[in-house]
């Protein structure tokens, strides 16, 4: 393995206030020491990109060439996950030592201590889920039923870094708000990269799901001459969503499902008398599986974000209300905000969806006082109509 000779991650503004404001500044180090271990574990561990290991069939099993890819993967993973534990094993060594040797404190410096004793408690008990994934990564990677095929073992060692990541990202988070008070945005390495890639996964995959259903409603109406033509435009429109960044970041048994499908439609593409029935029984398959991957808004990730704009939307909205009488410029300013702060969660509805489209084609800002008005009635009743609470 080589040396990793990456500076590590700085600590957000957020953590070091934290930090700088404990009084006991030797274990202040100690947590320092710990979160940026944490931010150099989850940056390794969000650095895999399966797509050089997958194959454009699903029938393919892992060979020695996979295994002899993949092995430096899942050794790296495990070593990562305990270069974390080590460091927190050892600080909280230091931390235990520290603490049975001090005398009565002051009340506040009696308060920071107990802050420091449930902080360092937590960190313990992430801890411990963290060993605990690891010795689940080695049953895993002996289970038959995973190592004997190539797209199961690409999802699991996917789903455990993902878990790896999650966990740590919480053992940051919930050790942190022991301080005082943070969000996970403030405080958490790479979660608003992870966000932003979630969001940009749900919003690409909604316009897919729109493409395959026009294209299912074309299919259905088609001449048997247009049948193949059809096919062919939906092949093209399938190598397209293989070319975006979404596609990268999709889980691997959704694009094993993706890599099949768009198989099956080009072997269909290039039939010269291809059924009609046949091209809709694949399109109405298609067009299922890819509804079903709006389960994305299911990730915690995205529930978290998606309360936080609907919130700040409605604050908004109701600003601009007030502003409408007696500033109408700003209360276009504010509705403008409005929407392109809701504009991250494209992909929830498909009627939210076709109001955030026109709103990028219209001049919010410019809009007369009724057109406003009508905007702000129309928002708020889709935003309403979400369930994100």
């Amino acid at each position: 393995m080589s040396a990793d000779t990456s500076p590590p991650p700085a600590l957000s503004p957020r953590l070091e206030e934290l930090l700088h404001s404990l009084s006991d500044q030797a274990f202040a180090q100690r947590m320092r020491e710990v979160y940026t271990a944490a931010g150099q574990a989850i940056v390794r561990l969000s650095d895999l990109d399966l797509l050089k290991y997958e194959t454009a069939s699903v029938e393919d099993s892992p060979d020695l060439s996979l295994w002899e890819e993949m092995a430096p993967v899942i050794r790296d993973t495990v070593m990562d996950v305990n270069r974390l534990l080590n460091v927190i094993r050892e600080q909280c060594a230091s931390r235990s030592a520290a603490s049975a040797s001090g005398g009565e404190l002051p009340l506040q410096a009696s308060v920071e201590a107990r802050r420091a004793k449930d902080a360092t408690e937590l960190l313990q008990g992430w801890m411990q889920q963290l060993a605990q994934g690891i010795t689940q990564l080695g049953e895993t990677m002996r289970n038959p039923s995973v190592v004997s095929d190539r797209w199961t073992l690409l999802a699991e060692i996917q789903r455990l870094r993902e878990r790896f990541r999650e966990q740590i990202g919480n053992l940051v988070f919930e050790s942190a708000s022991a301080f005082g008070p943070v969000t996970r945005q403030q405080v958490v390495p790479g979660h608003e990269a992870e966000v932003q890639a979630a969001v940009m996964v749900r919003a690409i995959v909604a316009d897919l799901s729109r493409i395959v259903a026009a294209r299912l409603g074309r299919v259905r109406e088609a001449e048997p001459e247009d049948v193949q033509w059809n096919a062919q435009q939906l092949q093209t429109e399938l190598d397209a969503f293989g070319r975006t960044v979404a596609y990268r970041h999709l889980r691997a048994q959704d694009k094993r499902q993706i890599i099949e499908l768009r198989g099956r439609v080009g072997r269909l593409a290039i039939q010269a008398s291809l059924l009609k029935q046949e091209l809709l029984a694949l399109v109405e398959e298609l067009d299922g599986f890819v509804r079903s991957l709006s389960s994305v808004n299911k990730r915690q990730v995205l529930i978290s974000h998606d309360r936080e704009v609907w919130a700040g939307c409605g604050v908004r909205l109701e600003r601009a209300v007030g502003l409408l009488g007696t500033e109408p410029v700003a209360a276009a300013r504010t509705v403008a905000e409005a929407a392109a702060s809701a504009q991250s969660l494209y992909g929830r509805d498909p009627s939210l969806d076709a109001f955030l489209r026109k709103a990028r084609k219209t001049q919010l800002a410019q809009l007369s006082v009724p057109e406003l008005r009508t905007t702000i009635e129309s928002l708020q009743s889709l935003l309403a109509g979400l369930d994100v609470l």
